[in-house]
């Protein structure tokens, strides 16, 4: 990115790459802005109707984590189609099909190439009201973070490709990526929410520590209230830890203060790249409980799992 010209300044693009957000947010009047996003990647299932559920979830989920409500999506394909055969990826349409539909989203189109690497994804675009845009760099002193979706998907996810899962731990976390974060952003949409983002690939401390440099406050992380995904810890212990994840625990090593009693397994469970996470939601502390019990009330499984504060701006630490 630093390589490319600098943008002429727009004063309609509310959001753009500074902040390294969720997505792009463009005013397109006083009581309308685009919200704006792209998102693909390679099967992390075999399941063909599933990975299309999963690439469509993960790519709405940006718009839902900037407060907006999707209204087109269109899909990115790159495919094999002599390899794989048409039925495979009619498969994968069709599952990201139904996700958009369940959004309430419409899906505009699309564009496929021929490619020796099976690859899916969306373009999202949503709207929202420009006064109320949510980012990663508005979390204030004494808010709370409330986490939407359990962590660890990344380490079932490789423990998958080397068979160590059973069928039921596999539909547990394919499903847990397939779960839009829609019921979430409708009820964080009746609070003082002041900041928000997604987990994915920067993994839950990688995206918490954006949160924490973007607005400039200190964040601790209580590491025993994050929810984890049965058998994470024991797949992590038996070295079941991606590449990803690995990568995301060496970057984050000179940002992130760790309390002597966090091990490198938990450490490593925290930096998991995940797909498809749930949202990271910065609010008052006084609505925090409130929050949690709203969601709570649409099935979601939210956890606390930590605070903010203006001591050690723009670092995280874990206890």
């Amino acid at each position: 990115m630093r390589h490319l010209p600098a943008t002429t300044p727009n004063p309609n693009l509310l959001i753009g790459s500074d902040t390294s957000d969720d997505a792009g947010v463009y005013k397109i009047s006083d009581d309308t802005a685009l919200v704006q996003t792209l998102d693909y990647f390679t099967p992390i299932v075999d399941d063909p109707y599933m990975f299309g559920q999963i690439a469509a979830a993960n790519a709405l989920s940006d718009v839902y984590a900037m407060g907006g409500k999707p209204i087109t999506a269109m899909n990115i394909v790159g495919f094999p189609v002599n390899t794989l055969g048409k039925d495979i990826l009619a498969d994968i349409l069709s599952g990201a099909a139904a996700k958009v539909a369940e959004s309430g989203a419409v899906l505009a189109g699309g564009h496929s190439i021929d490619d020796q690497e099976p690859k899916f994804g969306l373009s999202v675009t949503g709207t929202i009201h420009p006064d109320h845009i949510l980012s990663n760099a508005g979390a204030k002193p004494v808010d709370v973070l409330i986490l939407t979706k359990p962590i660890g998907v990344g380490i079932l996810t490789t423990a998958k490709k080397k068979d160590l899962l059973a069928k039921e731990e596999l539909e547990t976390v394919t499903n847990v990526m397939a779960a839009l974060n829609k019921d979430a952003a409708e009820v964080m949409a009746d609070h003082n929410v002041h900041a928000c983002t997604d987990v994915t690939g920067f993994g839950l401390l990688g995206h918490i520590l954006e949160i924490a440099e973007n607005s400039q406050v200190g964040i601790t992380l209580s590491s025993g209230e994050v929810p984890i995904l049965k058998r994470a810890k024991t797949l992590a212990k038996q070295g079941v830890i991606p590449g990803g994840t690995k990568k995301n625990h060496k970057w984050l090593s000179n940002r992130v203060e760790y309390a002597d009693s966090i091990n490198d397994i938990d450490q490593l469970i925290l930096c998991d790249a995940v797909t498809s996470g749930g949202l990271v939601i910065s609010v008052p502390e006084t609505e925090g409980e409130r929050l949690v019990h709203a969601l709570a009330n649409r099935q979601i499984e939210p956890a606390i799992i930590g605070s903010v504060t203006n001591k050690n701006k723009g670092r995280v630490s874990v206890s």
